[in-house]
């Protein structure tokens, strides 16, 4: 807290033509004294972290198709890393889905999603995946995806391209394509644990999630998809089965076991996914003395 006190000189007979009972003024020795009560943005409280989320992607997605820079992905991942359930307000969200007009009763598990926010430049979105459910091998087009588990335990398997100018292979009757990935995870996580990123072109940009247990994943896709931005789905197959021991890969023995062919196919039949409404706060983008405190403090550590 800083105060400022200012002095005036003026005589007596003006400090009696002062009200003596106005608001911020005393009197003293016959001098009026003005207070002056300054907030400190040092002591400003700091945005809530789903606030601080949006603003920090703001700046990182500066438009459709922006990768964003190394800092900014630094600072997005230690916003995640320190988000929990509470903070996206999931009670409200899980309380949504099940109040849902989705079926009650189905042979496969339910996948909902709730879209917390979206522009044409990012947006940031909850799944909740009952026990059992998965979210397919699927590609993410030019994107730049962070996840991170907010509650429960599923394995991760991502890809990315053997060769980034590699040629899909056509193969059966009705043509599929098939093409040479190498594996870049194949983990177990469990809530809480470090948000994950993908790239374009690297970092795992072709995933699966499998829930093990009820799981909460906050995504934050920029940009996200859209009518000319779809996902394609993958089978990952066995690299042995399509390979053999002529080809110039096939004699890496250390390399063999993280390479798969992924094979192009239609969405499958089984997964189910729902749209649920977000129930949480309102998204306020309102300039706050908070915020600007915040961007100050990231600005410095930025610069050093």
């Amino acid at each position: 807290m800083k105060v400022t006190v200012e002095g005036s000189g003026a005589g007596p007979a003006a400090v009696k033509r002062r009200r003596s009972g106005a608001p911020g003024r005393r009197q003293s020795g016959g001098v009026s004294v003005r207070r002056r009560v300054q907030v400190d943005a040092a002591t400003a409280p700091e945005p809530a972290p789903l606030q601080r989320l949006l603003a920090a992607c703001r700046r990182a997605f500066g438009g459709p198709g922006t990768v964003p820079a190394h800092h900014d992905v630094v600072l997005i991942r230690d916003i995640l890393d320190k988000m929990g359930p509470e903070d996206v307000h999931l009670r409200a969200v899980t309380k949504a889905a099940a109040a849902s007009g989705g079926p009650r009763t189905h042979p496969v598990p339910i996948i909902t999603r709730t879209t917390i926010y979206k522009c044409k430049n990012f947006s940031v979105v909850v799944f909740l995946l009952p026990p059992g459910a998965t979210i397919p091998l699927h590609n993410h087009p030019g994107m730049t995806v962070f996840s991170k588990l907010l509650l429960g335990s599923l394995r991760v398997t991502s890809y990315d391209w053997a060769e980034a100018d590699q040629r899909p292979v056509a193969v059966g009757g009705d043509r599929p394509l098939l093409r040479l990935a190498k594996l870049v995870l194949d983990a177990d996580l469990s809530a809480p644990c470090d948000a994950l990123v993908l790239f374009p072109e690297s970092g795992g940009n072709m995933h699966r999630f499998a829930a093990a247990t009820a799981c909460a994943v906050l995504d934050v896709l920029g940009p996200p998809y859209s009518g000319d931005r779809d996902c394609t789905y993958y089978q990952d197959l066995p690299y042995r089965r399509h390979i053999d021991d002529t080809d110039e890969a096939a004699g890496d023995e250390e390399q063999k076991p993280r390479l798969g062919w992924l094979l192009e196919t239609r969405k499958p039949k089984e997964l189910h996914m729902y749209e649920v409404p977000y129930r949480g706060p309102p998204i306020l983008w309102k300039r706050r003395p908070a915020f600007d405190s915040w961007r100050r403090q990231q600005q410095q550590h930025k610069g050093q």
